[in-house]
């Protein structure tokens, strides 16, 4: 692939999804910013010029962690997305029963695939209604390729609510019945702008928890 990536090493506790869980060892836990009454005028223009660069750029990808929980139901794996345009590859991989599956779809007018299930790949048109009834998981596939990228999803209803903290940067996002928390960020470099690093998007006792390890930047 001809994909920039941007590395950091992590080793933080997920509790969650795709596999019965399993402690995993704590890391020294970074501060999480606080979301702040008043932004800048400087920190909201380097947001609005970070939000730019990432709506230009529409094929990227991330490796990272996640957790996935509803109710008692969950438990905790890789996971790894490739977004083209629309069309999004997302694979999922426990490592306790070294089960995986493969969801894609986000191309106009073509049904959603998920693949690695008994009895055989099943499709529909919504994926987070085929991952709801395939795996019994509540994930907002739709929202989440702008959600993980600290953007508002542009599609459905606007943000009831979205806080910033001191530099400028979602911390707080509510819209279509999630909170989404951005808890931790890597730093703007090499020309990548500011990208989140820790997510955790809780609608009601469904819970999304991710730690992305390395994200990437261009075209396969």
């Amino acid at each position: 692939m001809n994909v920039m990536m941007w590395r950091a090493p992590l080793a933080l506790v997920m509790v969650g999804a795709l596999a019965a869980c399993g402690s995993v060892p704590k890391r020294q836990a970074t501060p999480v910013a606080a979301e702040v009454a008043q932004v800048s005028a400087a920190a909201q223009a380097a947001e609005q010029a970070r939000q730019a660069a990432l709506m230009a750029q529409p094929d990227w990808s991330f490796q990272g962690r996640v957790a996935i929980s509803k109710g008692r139901n969950g438990g905790n794996g890789r996971i790894d997305w490739l977004q083209q345009g629309p069309a999004y590859q997302v694979s999922l991989a426990a490592p306790v029963t070294r089960q995986s599956w493969q969801l894609s779809g986000g191309e106009p007018g073509q049904p959603v695939r998920l693949e690695g299930l008994e009895g055989g790949p099943r499709s529909a048109d919504d994926a987070a209604q085929l991952l709801l009834q395939a795996t019994g998981w509540e994930i907002p596939v739709a929202q989440l390729a702008q959600w993980v990228r600290g953007l508002p999803t542009s599609a459905g209803m606007a943000p009831e609510h979205l806080g910033f903290d001191a530099d400028g940067r979602p911390r707080v996002l509510r819209q279509q019945g999630w909170q989404v928390d951005y808890l931790d960020w890597y730093p703007a470099q090499a020309g990548r702008p500011s990208l989140p690093r820790r997510i955790e998007a809780v609608n009601g006792d469904a819970k999304v928890r991710l730690i992305v390890d390395e994200w990437g930047v261009g075209a396969p």
